[in-house]
């Protein structure tokens, strides 16, 4: 049995993805990052970054291994089952560039666009501009990576459970993908994965639209706008 420390985020549904698709039994153990759990200390043993998802694996030689970082926890599942990170040098290292394109830009990128969208409280239209331009940057660049190919990396992938979720926060950024039919063509074949249908369904009853501002408590935890203390 696995523990999946989790909230229902873009990051955390890369992991229920993979969990979904190689079948492996697992726990979910819910992290509320609203109210400030990611900060209790026995889930910074596991994930110091204080950020989920997380997971331990009880069933490893030596002890319970834990680990932290969405990109790292994928290619991990993806060595345990032997599934979706091909093993040939080149195909290997195609699906590890667009995970970590993933993790170093996409995500990122679409979080700080989200942020001054929806929670900076006072409207920045210069940093408005500058990560929804971004946004659109890094569909362009995925679209047309899927051009001529059915998945990111060709065959099906952590590549493409990595980057499905966060192609998804064009609905609340007001980006259309008309020009983007890649993208969009792509969407619908992730979508009709009954691994990405339970994986996206992580939690479901917690799952809510983004409110249009964080409320004080709220952007506190979340942006740190100053120090959480648990009480």
């Amino acid at each position: 049995m696995l523990d999946f420390y989790a909230w229902p985020t873009p990051n955390a549904y890369k992991v229920s993805i993979m969990l979904e698709e190689i079948g492996l039994p697992y726990k979910v153990v819910p992290v509320n990052i609203a109210t400030g759990e990611q900060f209790a200390p026995d889930f910074l043993k596991i994930s110091p970054n204080n950020r989920m998802p997380a997971i331990v694996d009880h069933d490893v030689i030596g002890g319970p291994l834990s680990i932290f970082e969405s990109g790292a926890i994928l290619m991990y599942l993806a060595e345990k089952s032997g599934r979706f990170w091909p093993l040939q040098p080149h195909a290997r290292y195609k699906v590890a560039e667009w995970v970590m394109w993933q993790m170093a830009g996409l995500g990122p990128m679409l979080g700080q666009a989200d942020h001054f969208k929806m929670a900076a409280p006072e409207p920045n239209p210069y940093a408005i501009e500058r990560y929804g331009s971004e946004a659109k940057r890094l569909f362009g660049v995925l679209d047309k990576q899927l051009a001529d190919r059915e998945y990111i990396a060709g065959s099906y992938s952590i590549a493409d459970m990595a980057c499905y979720p966060w192609t998804l926060a064009h609905h609340w950024l007001g980006i259309p993908l008309d020009d983007f039919q890649n993208l969009v063509r792509w969407q619908a074949t992730m979508a009709a994965r009954p691994g990405v249908v339970w994986g996206m369904a992580l939690m479901a009853d917690k799952q809510h639209a983004p409110p249009a501002k964080a409320d004080e408590m709220t952007g506190e935890i979340l942006y740190g706008k100053k120090e959480f203390e648990r009480r």
